[in-house]
Formats: structure tokens, sequence, C-alpha cells
């Protein structure tokens, strides 16, 4: 349907009363002192009916009206006649000029919201379209990951032998999955792309919905690696949230959302989205350069559950975990050249950690175990570096004491508990005629770590594993509570803004083993989680407003255990629309 061809053409009730009044101006009649022609007076009623502008009822009112003023007029003194130079003016009784002046109103309402709502427009969109933000991002990389030759042999891949598990520590103790400490990885081909849309329902309610790649269901990264046989890579719901501002200072988002937080990769990876509810503030003070600004949030890390019970058939417990966070902090522009910002967080991960079974049986004949009263507590996701513990605490069997020297299935879970306080510095600043640049820090502390709660919740230093081989066996537990990182950049702005646009960087990483779970920080640097230090520099530089390529490399060992050195490249390009 062409609407503007509906408005232009369709003759309405009020486009005819005007053209016929304008029409009576050009009958020569008396002056205005002079009575209304009770023809010319008669033949507009009756028009005005026939378009629907009056009702027949009001027709008549207007008629007798007409003739009751002709008649008072005569009976003054009859006609007066024209002058030369008399201009005339038809006459419309009131409730016609009424009913023309409301007809009026209401069309010019009805025009403005067409037009408004952008459907009375010709090669334009109904509102409803531009209320709507389609939004994405590509990127392109190649990637290699190289070894030390000097690197430990066997280093127990804990996320895997949960993921595969129960993992059998006695039989197939020396089968236990690894991680690949010497293999080097060349020249992989890794792509990344994000599709969104934003509803904007009103002032206050938005909604959003994002895609993502990935080759598989990681927290903590959507980079799909190709190959594979020319197979289709997967796509994945990254984001599904609502958002809601009461005021424009306060915005209150529920769903899966990006993170709330001011932090870095080192404690959160840029990839990682968030499932649950966050309250975010961002205000500026009335008259001086301060801007405050606040997170406070509670977050479903996992809903456990245990199948079955380890000595009964009935509904095994249900624990469930939770990440609950706030964060306070404030940016102050001290001049047109220096801008600092800090900000001061807390971080109570509950329930996550490990917790030692009841004793736990299995059958022996068949060498089966239906699960122990604590396997929900282990990790629904790791990467590596944790101080962990072996779950299960397993019987002898009653005929077979030696039974757990053949037979032993168990999973690990985390021996520490993580609450943490993190600290984050910023400074921008001039330099060097004009460029810009941006020194930040990060502190973090594990303000639960204890060395000797650790060993009690595992049961005894026997029973505690990490990647430093031999732990137990009476030796100490090697880790720490703390991290922290240092980084600078370097370039024509703060950003890659615009075309030309350039920028270069290094920084370095320090991180204990517990100082934060190792399920949740940057996937690249030491190939992710904890127990790792090392440098990173590299460089990106802008194509066009929206295109940019980076260089990126980094250098990392371990802190504690058996050696593990790790170098990445990477090469890119990234696109955004």
């Amino acid at each position: 349907m062409n609407y503007q061809s509906t408005l232009t053409f369709r003759p309405s009730r009020l486009t005819v009363a005007l053209a016929l009044a304008a029409a009576l101006t050009a009958i020569p009649v008396a002056a205005q002192t002079t009575a209304p022609t009770d023809n010319a007076t008669i033949n507009l009623i009756r028009l005005l009916v026939e378009q629907g502008v009056l009702k027949q009822d009001q027709a008549d009112a207007l008629v007798n009206q007409a003739a009751a003023e002709a008649a008072q007029v005569k009976t003054a003194g009859g006609a007066a006649l024209a002058e030369p130079g008399d201009v005339r003016v038809p006459y419309i009784p009131e409730t016609v000029r009424d009913q023309i002046r409301d007809e009026v109103r209401a069309d010019v309402m009805a025009q403005a919201k067409a037009k408004a709502e952008n459907w009375a427009q010709p090669n334009t969109f109904p509102d409803w379209v531009s209320r709507i933000t389609v939004e994405g991002d590509v990127r392109v990389r190649g990637e290699s990951r190289g070894f030390s030759d000097s690197n430990a042999d066997v280093i127990t891949d804990f996320a895997r032998l949960n993921e595969d598990g129960p993992w059998n520590a006695a039989q197939y103790g020396d089968r236990a999955p690894v991680l690949n400490t010497k293999r080097d990885r060349r020249n992989l081909a890794r792509v990344r792309a994000r599709l969104g849309i934003k509803a904007q329902m009103s002032d206050q309610w938005m909604a959003g919905i994002r895609l993502a790649t990935g080759s598989d269901n990681s927290p903590v990264s959507t980079t799909q690696t190709l190959g594979g046989g020319m197979e289709k890579k997967d796509i994945w719901l990254d984001q599904a949230y609502l958002n809601f501002r009461p005021t424009d200072w306060v915005g209150i988002t529920a769903g899966r959302f990006g993170n709330p937080f001011e932090s870095t990769d080192m404690l959160y990876s840029n990839d990682l989205n968030f499932d649950g509810i966050a309250a975010v503030f961002n205000k500026p003070l009335s008259g001086k350069p301060v801007t405050v600004f606040g997170t406070l949030g509670g977050f479903a890390l996992e809903y456990a559950n245990n199948p079955w019970g380890s000595d009964t058939y009935s509904e095994g417990g249900s624990e469930n975990k939770w990440l609950l966070g706030g964060q306070v902090g404030a940016e102050w522009k001290l001049d047109t050249q220096n801008t600092l910002r800090g900000s001061l967080a807390y971080y109570h991960f509950d329930n996550i950690t490990g917790q030692r079974s009841s004793a736990c049986d299995y059958d022996t004949y068949f060498y089966t175990n239906e699960g122990c009263d604590t396997d929900w507590s282990r990790p629904a996701f790791m990467q590596k570096g944790n101080t962990v513990f072996a779950l299960r605490n397993l019987q002898p069997d009653l005929i077979d004491p030696n039974s757990l020297n053949t037979f032993a299935p168990q999973y690990v879970g985390l021996a520490s508990k993580f609450n943490l306080l993190d600290m984050n510095m910023r400074w921008d600043t001039r330099v060097m005629n004009g460029m810009g640049l941006r020194l930040s820090g990060n502190y973090v502390r594990n303000l639960a770590y204890d060395k000797d709660e650790m060993i009690r919740r595992a049961g005894g230093l026997t029973n505690i594993w990490n990647t430093r081989e031999g732990t137990g066996y009476n030796d100490p537990i090697q880790s720490g509570g703390n991290a922290y990182m240092v980084h600078a950049a370097l370039g024509n702005g703060f950003d890659l803004s615009n075309k030309g646009d350039w920028q270069v960087f290094a920084g370095y990483k320090y991180i204990q083993p517990d100082a934060m779970p190792d399920a949740y920080n940057d996937s690249t640097f030491h190939l992710g989680g904890t127990n790792a230090r090392g440098y990173y520099l590299g460089g990106s530089y802008a194509f066009e407003k929206n295109v940019y390529g980076a260089l990126r490399w980094s250098s990392s060992k371990e802190i504690y255990g058996p050696p593990l050195s790790i170098d990445i490249v990477q090469l890119e390009v990234n696109a955004r629309f």
C-alpha cells in the first residue's frame, strides 16, 4: 500500500468544506452589515451534510438560524447597498467554524504522527525499524604456539580428567590425560564472528541478543579454529538480556550479558559473559571534574546436582554455585592532558570449592561406582593452575582390602576458597606533542587463601594434587593468593577510532596458582589459567575507521612446579560494524 498516495489524494470532509468556503468569497453579496444571502448559506450547509461534516439535525438548525437572521435584517430596514472597495466576507455560522477548527486540528495531528512514525514519508521505514540496531564484528587471526624443549613431559590435564571422568587413579595412573607441553602448533587459522541485535522499546527499556562462533562451549573464548575437513562451524547464543534504565545514570541488566565490572583480562577474559543480574551506575558530580561509577551483581555459575547418593538410591544433594560482586570507582579529569581512573571491587565465589565426600563404596565385582555425595562440587569448567584434591573418600572392599590398588575412580575439586579483592588504576596523559600514553595496573588478592585450611578440606596432604608433579606424599603445597599486572600503551590516541590511528603496548603478568579461579581469565596468556608469569607486547594500526590490524606476542612460564614455558604469536585483522 502506498501511504503517501493515500494521504495526498483521498478527499476529506475538511477539504470539501474549506473549498466551498473559499468559493463563496468570490460571490458578490452585500456589505458585511447586510444579511447573508439565503441561497448561498443553504447550499453550503447542504454540501456539508452531503460530505458528512454536519448531521441533518445540525443542518436544519442552521437553516432556521439563517432564515431568522435574514428576517431580522429586513425588519431593520432592508439590505444595505455595497460600496466600491468593500471586502465581502461570507457568513459562516459559529457551529460550522468550530467544526472546521476541530477537523483542521485532527488532520494536522494525524499527519504529524504519521511523519514521526515514518510511514507517511517515501523511502522510509516504520518507527519500530528505527529502534532496531544491528552490530557485530569479524576477526581473522593467524596464531602460532611454541613450547620449550625443557618443558616437563607429563603434566596432568585436570580439566579433561573431570570432563571425561571419573578417572581410575589406581589402575590407569600412568594414563591420566596430560597437557600438550612440547608439540608446537604453528600457523593455526582462527576466526571469530559475532552478530548482535538491540531493540530500544522505549526510553527506559532495551533488549539485546548476540550470536557468536566458538570451537566449544568455553566461557572464555568465542574463537573458532578452522580446518576439520572444511566442516561447518558452530554458532552459540553468546548474549540475551533485558536492560532497564530508571534514570539516566542507573542501568539494570538481567540475562546473559557482557562484563559489567571494570577489570582486566588477568581476572576476566574479554570474551567472558555473565549470567545473572547487575545494576550499574555512572554519575558525574555537579560542578566537579569527577565521575563516580559502580556495579552490584549476582551471577549463576552452576546449578549443581548429584543424580544419586553414594549409598542409597534416593536423590542426591544439590548445591548451587554463585558469584556475588560489588565495585565502586571514580574518574578524575585533572586537566585537559591528564585523567585518573581507579576502582575497588570485591568478588565472593560461593560454593565453588571442592568438598571431600563421606565414605564412598563401589561394586567390587563389576568395578562400577554410581557416584559419591560430593561429585557435584567439581568445577563445571576449568583451565589450569589451581590447586586441586581428590573428592572421593573411597573405601576398600571388605573382601579385598587391596581393592583400591585396582580400582579408584576419582574426580578433583578446587582446594581453595575464593574471596577476591580487585584493585585497578589507570592514568591517561599526553606526551611528545600530543601522543596518548596510558599506564595501568591491576592487583588481585584472594582473601580466602589459607594453605592449612586447604589441607584440612582435602582430608590430608596426600589427597592434594596440582600441576606440580609429586605434590602429596608429604611435599608442601606450593601456591599463593596474589596476582598483579602492569600495562603501558602509546599511540596517537587512546584507542583506534579513526583511519591511521596506531598504538604500541607492552605489559607483564604474575598470577599465583590460587589467586583466583583459573576458569575465567584470558585464554591466550600461558594458554589460560593461573600459575603463570611473563611478558607480552604488540602493536595495532587502523586501516579504516572500523578496520584495524594487530600483532601480539607473549612469553610465559610457570611460577611453581614442573617447567612449562609457552610462547604465542598472533597476527589478526578485525572489522567492526
